[in-house]
Formats: C-alpha cells, structure tokens, sequence
C-alpha cells in the first residue's frame, strides 16, 4: 500500500511550515480528545486484500440495533423502496450544483423542484439548494439576518446544543455577539425573559439582528412560534425557525406561523440514519430576504426556442467574489441528498407525509403514557409534543444498558435521571409494550 501514499515526510515539513505549525495534530486540535483515535492496529507491509480484510473487521464492530427509540437530531423513518431505485440511478450521482447549464437541465430541474417543495412545506417563498446540515443552515441564517446596524443575535436554549455551538463557531468568526435565551420551568423558552433581552441588547447599543427558536424544541415540546415572532419583529429583528419536516406534516408551517427563515437538517426526509451522515440542511425564507440566502438558487426560465429550461439564478457571493467580501463560505450544496428528499416528498405525496406525522405523533402519545406507569418513571414536562418527550428515570446507565442486551437503542440520556425518548412511525405497538415489558421487569 506504501505506492498509494503520494506525500513524503519532506512535503508534509514543507506545508507544516506554511501554515505555521509544528505538528499535523495542531490542524486538529479543536476535536475533542476524546472522540480522537490515536492509531489503528494495522502491521506494517499489508497488501491492498489483507488491509480490506482489515477494515473490513474494524466495520464488523459497528452494531446496528433492530429496535431504535433515539431521536435527539438524526431520526429512524421509513423510506419506500422507490425513493433509492430512482436516486441510484447514475445520472443522478452528483453532490455539487452543475455550471453547464445548458447540459444539466436535469440535475437543475431535480433541484429547483426540491426547492419547490422545500417553499411548499415550510410556507417561504424563496429556498436555495441545500446547504451542508441543519446545523449550518441555522448558522447561516443567522448571518443572513445581520446588516449594518444589527449584529447582535439570540438563541433559544431549548435549541439542539449541537446548532447552538454551531451558531456561536460562525458567528466568533464574524465576531457577532451570541445570547441564550434561558429555558422556561415548563421546557420551553421564556418569551419574558427574551423581551428583556432584545430591550437590554438596544439599551447596549447591540441591535437585535434575529432570534432562532426551535419547533419542536429539543425536548421535542411545542414552542408559542406566533408569540415569538411578534416579540421579535416588534424588536426589528428577524425570527429564524428551525423546524422537523416531518411535523410539518401536522403542524403549521414556519410561514403561517410568522417566521422570517425556516431551516432544518433535511436527514428525515428519505435519509437513512447512515452512522451520521452525509444529510443535508434546508434553508427557505421571505421575498425581501432572497437575496441573502448563501449557496445557489435555481431558477426557471425560457430558452431561446422560449420552451421551459433552469438555470442558476443566484449564485456568485461566495467563491466568485473576493473572501473578506463574502457573506457565506458555503460553496457547494448537498444535491444528491437534496434530491433524495425531493424524491421522497414526491412519492409520499401530502397525505403520506401528514399519515407519516400522525403515525409519529400517535405512537410517542401511547408510548410516553405507558413509559409514565412505569415506577420510576414520569413526564418532566406537560407541554404537548410532537414525537419527542423527557422523562424521568430511576438510573439512565442502567435503563439503557439493559435495553441494549435485548437489541433496543434506548432513550437519548439527558442527565443521571433524565431520558430524551423518540417514537416515529416505524416503531409498532409490539415494540412498544416489549419496551415497557423490559423496563418493568428488569431482566
């Protein structure tokens, strides 16, 4: 394998001292040790056939559990047969947004109906085509938010941790101040304690630039959206919603409800869970606001023939233009992944994506009563849900470890005593009272 190692020890020297640093280990030292591997048991010397037996082996070790009741972010939901038939086929095998318009009307036509049905489900009117993940979406939508005179932005507390430390990484970069909104007794945001927080934040001369609040919130509880967005408009400020597009099956759209942008990771629609990826974050907003989406924007247009072709509508703010003009870094888009939700949403069709949420909602209703009888064990909060909800728990350590002998993934731990469950329409009424069966006895 030693032929396939292109770099030397001089040419890694080289780009070390162009960069400044001494160690490759310095380019990562912002991952956590922790989740750092510090080296695989590899023997020296291996051919390309030994070394695939290798690796094949260290995969062996993944364990893929029959029975999931983990959400937290990346969630288990059927996907029809017909949604990977079509995405596989090779014309389609593309992450990136094609230049050639003019041979790539298909890869342009598949994007600007994902962005059709991105605009369709969340109630905007403008979507662009994809970014990488949720998390980023909601990161750039709250640079989409600033402008001259507002810099300062919120956050609800009640947001999934992993988008919040993603919004505070993008905006140290443009150096934007980050306030957490605190969480509520009742598992959600306090809208009293964000008033203060817009009113002290223009008192500082910190104008407010937006407010992400999350709905379902990362306890899986329903937030006031309408109230928040009259709370931040009356401030100036933008309100950012980063939603679940499955509950949108069910819920009103961000939209209807008031909301500038809506975001979301795109991961449920037709992505299967895949050890974490890659998935994809959908972004749509409001007319005046097109014009600050980051990415691309396909567009529908007529050719010279005047018969109906795509183009790329927008697209040159980012690598087009030089960097310390930019106001994204976003130069790609998830397309695959994006058409991959498109195809989804198609197939599905309005009245299985709303069967899909009632499905979802139904089983997390039955399963969170159940779960209650349970010693031990009982809602933390009495808010409605969608197919999320916190309970209380004996021991998590010892819950989960004894699921995990019967080949269940269990609830996502939130403390000591606490578990995040997620129920979704693949999960059976069977798997369920097995579920509690466990718990109750035991063993």
């Amino acid at each position: 394998m030693g032929s396939y190692l292109a770099l030397t020890d001089s040419d890694r020297r080289e780009m070390l001292d162009a960069l400044g640093i001494s160690a490759v280990d310095e380019l990562f030292s912002q991952i956590p040790e922790q989740v750092k591997i510090k080296e695989l048991d590899i023997p020296a010397g291996l051919s390309e056939m030994e070394l695939y037996r290798k690796f094949s082996g260290f995969a062996a070790e993944n364990r893929i559990f029959p029975f999931i009741f983990r959400g937290a972010g990346a969630y288990r939901h059927y996907i029809p047969a017909a949604v990977k038939r079509i995405t596989s086929n090779e014309t389609f095998i593309t992450a990136y947004t094609p230049y050639q318009a003019e041979i790539s009307q298909g890869i342009l036509q598949s994007i600007f109906e994902y962005q059709s049905m991105i605009c369709e489900l969340t109630g905007m009117d403008v979507s662009n085509a994809s970014v990488y993940d949720g998390a980023s979406a909601a990161a750039e939508a709250m640079n989409m938010c600033r402008d001259r005179n507002k810099d300062a932005v919120f956050v609800s507390a009640y947001a999934h941790p992993q988008v919040i430390e993603t919004i505070r990484t993008y905006c140290m970069g443009y150096g934007i101040p980050v306030t957490i909104v605190p969480k509520g007794d009742d598992g959600r945001c306090d809208r009293k304690a964000l008033e203060k927080l817009l009113t002290a934040s223009t008192g500082a001369g910190k104008k407010p630039a937006g407010f992400y609040i999350q709905n379902p919130n990362f306890y899986g509880l329903i937030e006031d959206v309408p109230a928040f967005a009259e709370i931040t408009n009356k401030a100036g400020a933008l309100l950012v919603a980063g939603v679940n597009p499955i509950s949108l099956g069910l819920l009103e759209s961000p939209g209807a409800l008031g909301a500038d942008i809506a975001v979301g990771e795109g991961q449920p629609l037709g992505l299967p869970l895949a050890f974490g990826g890659p998935y994809l974050g959908f972004m749509a907003c409001k007319t005046p606001l097109m014009r600050r989406l980051p990415g691309r924007i396909i567009g529908e247009t007529t050719d010279s023939r005047g018969e109906r072709a795509f183009v790329l509508t927008l697209q040159a703010r980012e690598q087009h233009i030089r960097r310390e003009k930019a106001s994204s870094n976003i130069c790609s888009n998830q397309a695959h992944c994006a058409l991959t939700a498109a195809v989804y949403l198609a197939v599905m069709g309005p009245q299985g994506l709303a069967e899909a949420a009632r499905q979802c909602h139904s089983k997390a209703v039955y399963a969170a009563g159940k779960i209650s009888e349970l010693p031990g064990y009982s809602l933390v909060y009495s808010g409605d849900f969608f197919h999320e909800f916190v309970t209380h728990c004996p021991d998590t350590a010892k819950a989960l470890e004894l699921l995990e002998k019967h080949g269940i993934l269990g609830a996502y731990p939130l403390s000591e005593k606490e578990l995040l469950w997620c129920f979704t329409e693949v999960n059976t009424k069977d798997e369920i009272d097995e579920l509690v069966k466990i718990l109750r006895e035991g063993k």
